[in-house]
């Protein structure tokens, strides 16, 4: 299952409109082992968005949001989620399932978010007035537009320095430094 699925988002991140035969060829198996999986395309793409969706909530606890330094769990969590955006581009990309298995996960991840924003600003990463609910908005869109900004070199690399340049620009804005 996880071959077709992981063959699914290579395959439609290239052509959305391909067919359960193409992913199947993709992944190695016939169309009929593609649909004894999934009854249907939209079973296949439900089952992509919340396999990419879990996958990205496990990227966020890998960073440790809630035992690492704020600033250290940040940078971690910020860097574990643009490389699993970036692995799975066309299905975080687009809107997902509307499931209520998606929601729950969605939610999570947003909790997640703000307990980490939460420390950040009791630690004085952040500042003591900011509204986090607007600071996690942003934080999204400063990820959103560092996976759409081309890099050169190597994948790891990029994402560690992508990581960088969003947390600092969520710490300290595009304007002056004063420290």
């Amino acid at each position: 299952m996880r071959a077709i699925l992981e063959a699914a988002e290579q395959v439609l991140s290239h052509d959305s409109g391909a067919s359960m035969e193409q992913i199947g060829d993709a992944a190695g198996v016939a169309r009929t082992t593609v649909h004894r999986r999934f009854a249907n395309r939209q079973t296949l793409i439900d089952a992509l968005a919340i396999s990419a969706i879990q996958q990205l909530a496990e990227a966020i606890e890998e960073g440790r949001p809630d035992t690492a330094p704020p600033l250290v769990a940040l940078y971690r969590v910020t860097a574990n989620v643009l490389k699993t955006k970036n692995a799975w581009k066309f299905t975080l990309g687009n809107p997902t399932a509307d499931t209520s298995a998606a929601a729950l996960i969605w939610e999570r991840i947003n909790t997640r978010c703000m307990d980490l924003l939460t420390r950040a600003r009791r630690e004085g990463l952040l500042d003591a007035a900011a509204d986090l609910e607007w600071t996690r908005q942003v934080y999204y869109a400063l990820m959103s537009e560092a996976l759409q900004r081309p890099t050169p070199g190597s994948e790891d690399a990029d994402t560690d320095a992508l990581a960088e340049l969003v947390v600092d620009t969520l710490l300290h804005g595009a304007g002056r430094r004063t420290q």
